[in-house]
């Protein structure tokens, strides 16, 4: 299979300090990846550099074969990269329906002038991006709440929600940032084959950071270990999880 993601020698350093170190990782098309190590490890820093919120010192970012690195975020998020985040965020006080709306934007235009006149081609693009909205919160069994506000949603929708609204922008991979965060063990098992089931419908790729050990082994197919800023171990999970290095660095032994 071809690689979706690419990454070579990504370093960034904050005031002399070496936040990610010579990070490489290269992820499948359709793979389910999961990204852990202890707190501190570097593991949203690795997203925020995917991403484009911060610009490596050095290194490679490859999505599908484009390269990608030193982007904006605008232009990585059009190219196929969407995210979600440890804390939800979520366009509270709007509808559920609006909030995948915002992610169509990507793929849906129409003029300012087209919309403050109103003109046919605003209703048009409007109309579609309703349907599109509707067939994907189907998907994740919230098209009965499409009209809630995003807020009044119990906690465990909220995270569907989140994922709904990064697949609108049509992504290529998908990151997911501690997606189980703050779940109870009914939620994370929902959650987890919720994510399987984005891989498998979507033919999504995605890379996962995560703290919930019962989660990463009951859906990754491959690990990467990151500990201060370095790559530890990559490997089949199973594998990676009993290598005595890692269970170290998890219990500072």
């Amino acid at each position: 299979m071809s690689d979706m993601l690419n990454v070579k020698g990504l370093s960034i350093s904050f005031g002399g300090l070496k936040a990610v170190n010579n990070f490489a990782i290269n992820i499948e098309k359709g793979q389910l990846y999961g990204l852990i190590g202890p707190n501190g490890a570097g593991k949203t820093t690795i997203f925020n550099l995917l991403t484009g919120v911060y610009k490596p010192d050095t290194g490679t970012i490859l999505l599908d074969g484009q390269n990608l690195t030193g982007k904006s975020t605008t232009d990585i998020n059009k190219a196929g990269i969407a995210r979600t985040f440890q804390n939800i965020r979520l366009f509270k006080d709007l509808s559920v329906l609006d909030n995948v709306k915002a992610g169509l934007h990507n793929h849906h235009t129409y003029s300012t002038l087209e919309g403050i006149l109103r003109l046919p081609r605003y209703y048009k693009v409007e109309k579609e991006m309703d349907e599109e909205a509707m067939e994907l919160l189907k998907v994740f069994g919230l098209d009965g709440e499409c009209d809630f506000k995003a807020s009044n949603l119990p906690y465990g929708k909220q995270r569907k929600l989140e994922i709904a609204r990064a697949l609108a922008t049509e992504p290529k991979l998908l990151l997911l940032d501690e997606p189980a965060a703050g779940m109870n063990p009914n939620e994370t098992a929902e959650l987890m084959e919720t994510i399987r089931f984005v891989r498998d419908h979507f033919g999504m790729t995605i890379l996962l950071i995560e703290h919930d050990m019962k989660l990463v082994s009951g859906i990754c197919e491959r690990l990467t270990v990151l500990n201060f800023g370095q790559v530890l171990c990559t490997g089949p999970t199973q594998e990676v999880l009993s290598n005595p290095e890692v269970i170290k660095a998890y219990l500072g032994e």
